[in-house]
């Protein structure tokens, strides 16, 4: 057999193991997010949460819902028609939705823990591929900074979603956008490493005032195309483009511009080898049928046309796709920006060529056989016009050369002898 088609037979069963492995998405109840009149859990066989007087969610203070790990009945039950009913929880629709685009949800309950690499947890951020965090209302500690930073810089997905200012809903003294803000600000990897600062705001609007980003995932992705979204008091973003150049906004406070770095309702980012979203107002995932203690909102498909759904869903393929697993076995298609590794094979050298056709943000990695990333550039914002990237490589065999932008990344793959 030629090597060419020992190639294609071993990458071809390579993608096809990791495409049959199902992705596993948490959703995240460890924060209190069902205290007071919120109920951000996709579904809970009992009611006997309430809050101490330390903001602690425990059984026997009170009737909230006690979201236990698997929703049953059992997600395996689900088909194209289930209705969003077969779970009682507000995410529940949500939760509903990625089971049937072929991913598996849990739910991390009140208590157990955050951790990131501990092998004895089996609820280790390290098994999932996208961690939701609806609005959470207990201040994460210093170990789950770390542990939520890592997950992402090492290829996980975090989605943030928080609330309006002084939204505290456990009597903590703790809110969420406040929360957000004390993991981006003082944790002990970066500082500010998603670029993303929760304003501290109270704002209630429909906008439809989308960034002009067609090929956008998130705003255009498999569930269709999103056109609004309707805040029921929620706060704004601002984004620092000199923390993280990756970040941008989605979504803006209507009279802003699509463009800017302020007034942002919806905005995400690559971090590391990860990806974050994050939303302002914890109204639009709410599918009005979990706790019945709880005065619940059909927000999620009930209001702008069912763009929630669209961006909900959306997003969160965004956060489970990882992109060196978009390669084509063709080399001469989906290559617009006529990239060019070589020579190939090559004893160690790589040039790698592109051209790109406006100024983005770029980085390239390359990565051996198993997905591992042995070599990345820094991330960069280039100027349009022709580019060259040159890299070293000690190994042999065969690896994957991928270039990212804001919105797009494209894979040649290489044979180091």
């Amino acid at each position: 057999m030629t090597l060419k088609k020992w190639f294609l037979f071993g990458f071809i069963f390579f993608c096809s193991e990791i495409s049959s492995a199902q992705i596993k998405i948490l959703f995240d109840a460890s924060k209190a997010e069902m205290a007071g009149n919120a109920d951000w859990v996709i579904d809970a066989d009992q009611h006997n949460l309430g809050s101490n007087s330390s903001g602690l969610m425990l059984p026997g203070f009170g009737s909230e819902s006690n979201p236990q790990r698997f929703p049953t009945p059992a997600q395996s039950g689900i088909t194209a028609s289930t209705p969003e009913t077969y779970w009682e929880g507000s995410l529940s629709n949500w939760a509903i939705d990625m089971v049937k685009h072929g991913y598996e949800v849990e739910t991390l309950p009140y208590n157990a823990s955050i951790t990131y690499g501990n092998s004895s947890n089996v609820q280790d951020l390290s098994n999932y591929k996208v961690f939701i965090i609806d609005e959470p209302n207990i201040q994460f500690t210093a170990a789950e900074k770390t542990a939520l930073i890592h997950f992402v810089q090492n290829g996980g997905g975090l989605f943030m979603i928080s609330d309006h200012t002084v939204s505290d809903r456990n009597g903590d003294g703790w809110d969420s956008p406040a929360i957000w803000n004390d993991l981006f600000s003082t944790n002990s990897v970066q500082a500010d490493p998603f670029g993303i600062t929760f304003d501290l705001q109270n704002i209630s609007q429909t906008s439809s005032n989308i960034a002009n980003l067609p090929s956008d995932s998130c705003l255009h992705g498999p569930m269709g195309n999103v056109t609004a979204v309707k805040y029921s008091n929620g706060t704004t973003m601002t984004l620092s483009t000199a923390a993280n150049s990756t970040v941008k906004g989605l979504i803006y406070k209507t009279g802003a511009s699509n463009s800017g770095t302020t007034q942002i309702l919806f905005s995400r980012a690559r971090y590391g080898n990860g990806k974050v979203c994050a939303f302002g107002d914890s109204s639009p995932p709410d599918d009005s049928t979990g706790d019945p203690n709880d005065q619940l909102y059909n927000s999620y498909i009930g209001e702008v046309n069912g763009s929630h759904q669209k961006l909900l869903v959306n997003a969160t393929i965004w956060l489970a796709t990882t992109d060196s697993l978009a390669l084509s076995v063709n080399e001469s298609e989906n290559n617009p920006f006529n990239l060019t590794v070589y020579p190939n094979p090559s004893s160690g050298k790589i040039n790698v060529d592109y051209f790109l056709k406006s100024s983005d943000d770029v980085r390239i990695e390359v990565s051996d056989i198993s997905g591992r990333v042995v070599l990345q550039s820094e991330n960069k914002f280039l100027s349009a016009g022709k580019h060259q990237q040159q890299f070293s490589c000690t190994g042999t065999g065969f690896y994957f050369v991928r270039m990212i932008t804001g919105n797009y990344s494209e894979v040649k793959r290489v044979v180091i002898e």
